[in-house]
């Protein structure tokens, strides 16, 4: 019974990044997400779109040595609106390779990344760590950042099941009205 109440309690699940984005898993590795070296992500915590220009720092703790590589992959699945998401997912940003107990400018940017800018309502933000088994020589990256799939990249590069995920909440911000 305890482990169905945790289940029930963690965020990832409320915040239904399980099940949308990615399946259920179990985390053997933690990171760590930092934007502009002080806004840390939290899962369903708040950023707003200009703190979110530059790309963050993502550091991973105790998640093997160098010769353990990751791959970093950060998306929205609420695209264009959260109450109709026919472009779910959008990719912002790819990065294999990365080594263990290092951080993502150590890894290979697969695709660029992209500082998200929603316009309907409040989007996920998440990000998904998966373990490779072998250092990747070459990656198929998408045509195009929407109809993105986490789940298809995943099997498509053997990557399994992921290690870690964390996911933030951002909306549009108004801009000051003048009278």
């Amino acid at each position: 019974m305890l482990i169905m109440i945790k289940k029930r309690s963690d965020p990832l699940v409320i915040g239904k990044v399980v099940g949308e984005v990615v399946d259920s898993f179990s985390p053997t590795a933690k990171m760590s997400v930092i934007y502009n070296s002080k806004n840390h992500v939290y899962n369903g915590h708040h950023l707003l779109p200009s703190t979110l220009i530059s790309k963050p720092k993502v550091l991973l703790h105790a998640a093997g040595d160098f010769s353990t590589f990751f791959t970093l992959i950060m998306t929205d699945p609420d695209v264009p609106g959260p109450s109709d998401p026919y472009l779910r997912e959008h990719v912002h940003w790819i990065v294999t390779n990365i080594p263990g107990s290092t951080d993502s400018s150590f890894g290979r940017e697969v695709v660029s990344y992209e500082m998200p800018r929603p316009n309907i309502g409040i989007h996920r933000l998440v990000f998904i760590l998966y373990k490779q088994k072998k250092r990747m020589q070459s990656v198929s990256v998408p045509h195009c950042r929407d109809g993105f799939c986490s789940r298809k990249f995943a099997v498509e590069h053997e990557l399994g099941q992921p290690v870690a995920a964390l996911f933030f909440n951002c909306q549009r911000e108004t801009a000051a009205r003048a009278r």
